[in-house]
Formats: C-alpha cells, structure tokens, sequence
C-alpha cells in the first residue's frame, strides 16, 4: 500500500517546480536545440535540478530517469525511481501557451505508484496513487463510456482518412496533459505510433488506468517502465470500450512502423 503521506509530498514538490517554471513563463528565456526542432531552455534545466534535490531527499534508494540529466545505467538496479519530465510540452512553453506540465512519476518494479502532473499556467494539478484512484484538484477522475470507435475524441490537429469517423479536440503539446484529457473523460483515445520516451508517459499512464482508462503501447501491449532503453512504442490510451477496437485499427500501421509484417 502506497502511503498518500509520500503521495502528498510528491504533489507538493512537483508545485514548486510548476511554480518556478511559471514565474520565467511568457519571458525572454535562453533555449537551444538538442537534436533539430527539439528544444530545451534554460528553465528545463533549472525545474529538473529542483526536482532532483527534492525528490531525491524524499527517497535516497530511488534511481532517476529524467529527459534533461544524461541516462546512466546504475538506474536499473533500483527497485523503485522517479521518472521525470521537468517540463512536458516544453515547445508549447516557449510559445506562450498553457499546454504544458510538470510530470512525476515513482515507479516500482516497472510499474507507476504515484504520478503528478502538475499543469500551473491551467491551474490544474493531477494526481494519481496506484490502486486508489486519480484526481484533477480535489475531483475523481473517471474516463469516457464510449464503447465504438465512431465519435471517439481525440486530440489531434488533423486526422488521417481512415479515421475521419472519430473527432478532432484541442490538442495541448503536453502528451502527459493528452493523455491525462482521456482520465478525464474529456477525450476518448490518444494515440502514438512510434519510440517515445518514459519520462513524457510514465506519470499520466498511471493516471488515466486510475481513472478506469486502458493504457498500452502502440500494439496493445502492457507498458513497463525503467528499461533498458527507457522507451516504449508508441502509447494508446483509451476508454475501455474502445480499446481492442483501436488496437486493431492501428495494428498494421504500428507494424509497418515498427519495420515488420
């Protein structure tokens, strides 16, 4: 049983490292590229340092997987780390707009047991423990009862052809926000079809399967956390009703996009 003590404490520091990031937001702030069209300023930098003294002082024994500090392999020999992305959506970040979030996650043995997305410039905190439940502020979450494919919402700029019967909402650059959107019952499937990080991931999957959502990767397989890659492929969140059917749909794309028939 997770204690919510730690859970409150995890809640707390993800805030003040919102509130850092909020005080330089819609500033002049020094960026750079770390691989083209992939940014990262200097309030990332200073956010991920934040949470590394904090969260590390909260549980000496936890490895760290985090987007802005170089991987090292020593992680893996944990039973228990934080996988952390100081600022999730950090292109929305640097445009000025609000689609972007603080994300935390504690995970144990692969899986997640406390998440917190912690989203200032929305005034919207997330939060989640393993087994129970998931909140937005003080309200429970509890994802779409959806049951086709038909209708289903999902946040996208455009949608291919092939699926034009489901509906486009407002995507926020934030994947962790995108997917927590299906937690709350405000969107009913997202979806990647490609390598993806841990750390962009790890703290909203817990919260949309705390919410009664279905979360995968791309195949429709379960997710573990702090591998050797630290990646998964591709993410599907989903209502339950409709998660086998969208499975299905993408499956021979994720195939193709994977390099295998």
């Amino acid at each position: 049983m997770i204690d919510p003590g730690l859970a409150l404490a995890v809640g707390d520091i993800a805030r003040e490292g919102g509130q850092l990031a909020l005080a330089k937001f819609r500033t002049e702030v020094e960026k750079w590229e770390k691989s083209p069209n992939n940014f990262v300023c200097e309030v990332d930098l200073a956010v991920n340092d934040l949470l590394h003294h904090r969260l590390s002082a909260l549980v000496p024994d936890a490895g760290w997987l985090s987007e802005e500090t170089v991987d090292n392999e020593r992680r893996l020999a944990h039973e228990r780390i934080w996988v952390v992305d100081p600022i999730d959506g950090t292109r929305d970040y640097l445009r000025g707009r609000e689609g972007w979030a603080v994300s935390i996650a504690l995970v144990e043995r692969g899986k997640p047991v406390i998440a917190v997305l912690d989203a200032p410039a929305r005034d919207e905190h997330w939060s989640a423990i393993a087994g129970q439940g998931a909140w937005r502020g003080g309200v429970a979450l509890k994802a779409s009862a959806l049951v086709t494919l038909a209708g289903a919402r999902t946040p996208a700029d455009a949608l291919p052809r092939s699926d034009r019967d489901m509906v486009t909402v407002f995507k926020p650059n934030s994947i962790a926000l995108r997917i927590a959107m299906v937690a709350a019952g405000e969107a009913d499937l997202l979806a990647t079809i490609r390598w993806g990080n841990e750390w962009d991931i790890a703290a909203a999957a817990l919260i949309a399967c705390e919410a009664g959502a279905v979360v995968s990767d791309a195949l429709g397989k379960p997710l573990r956390f702090n591998t050797p890659r630290g990646q998964a492929f591709g993410v599907l969140a989903t209502a339950p009703g409709i998660h086998e059917a969208a499975v299905m749909r993408l499956r021979d794309r994720a195939v193709a996009a994977l390099g295998r028939r």
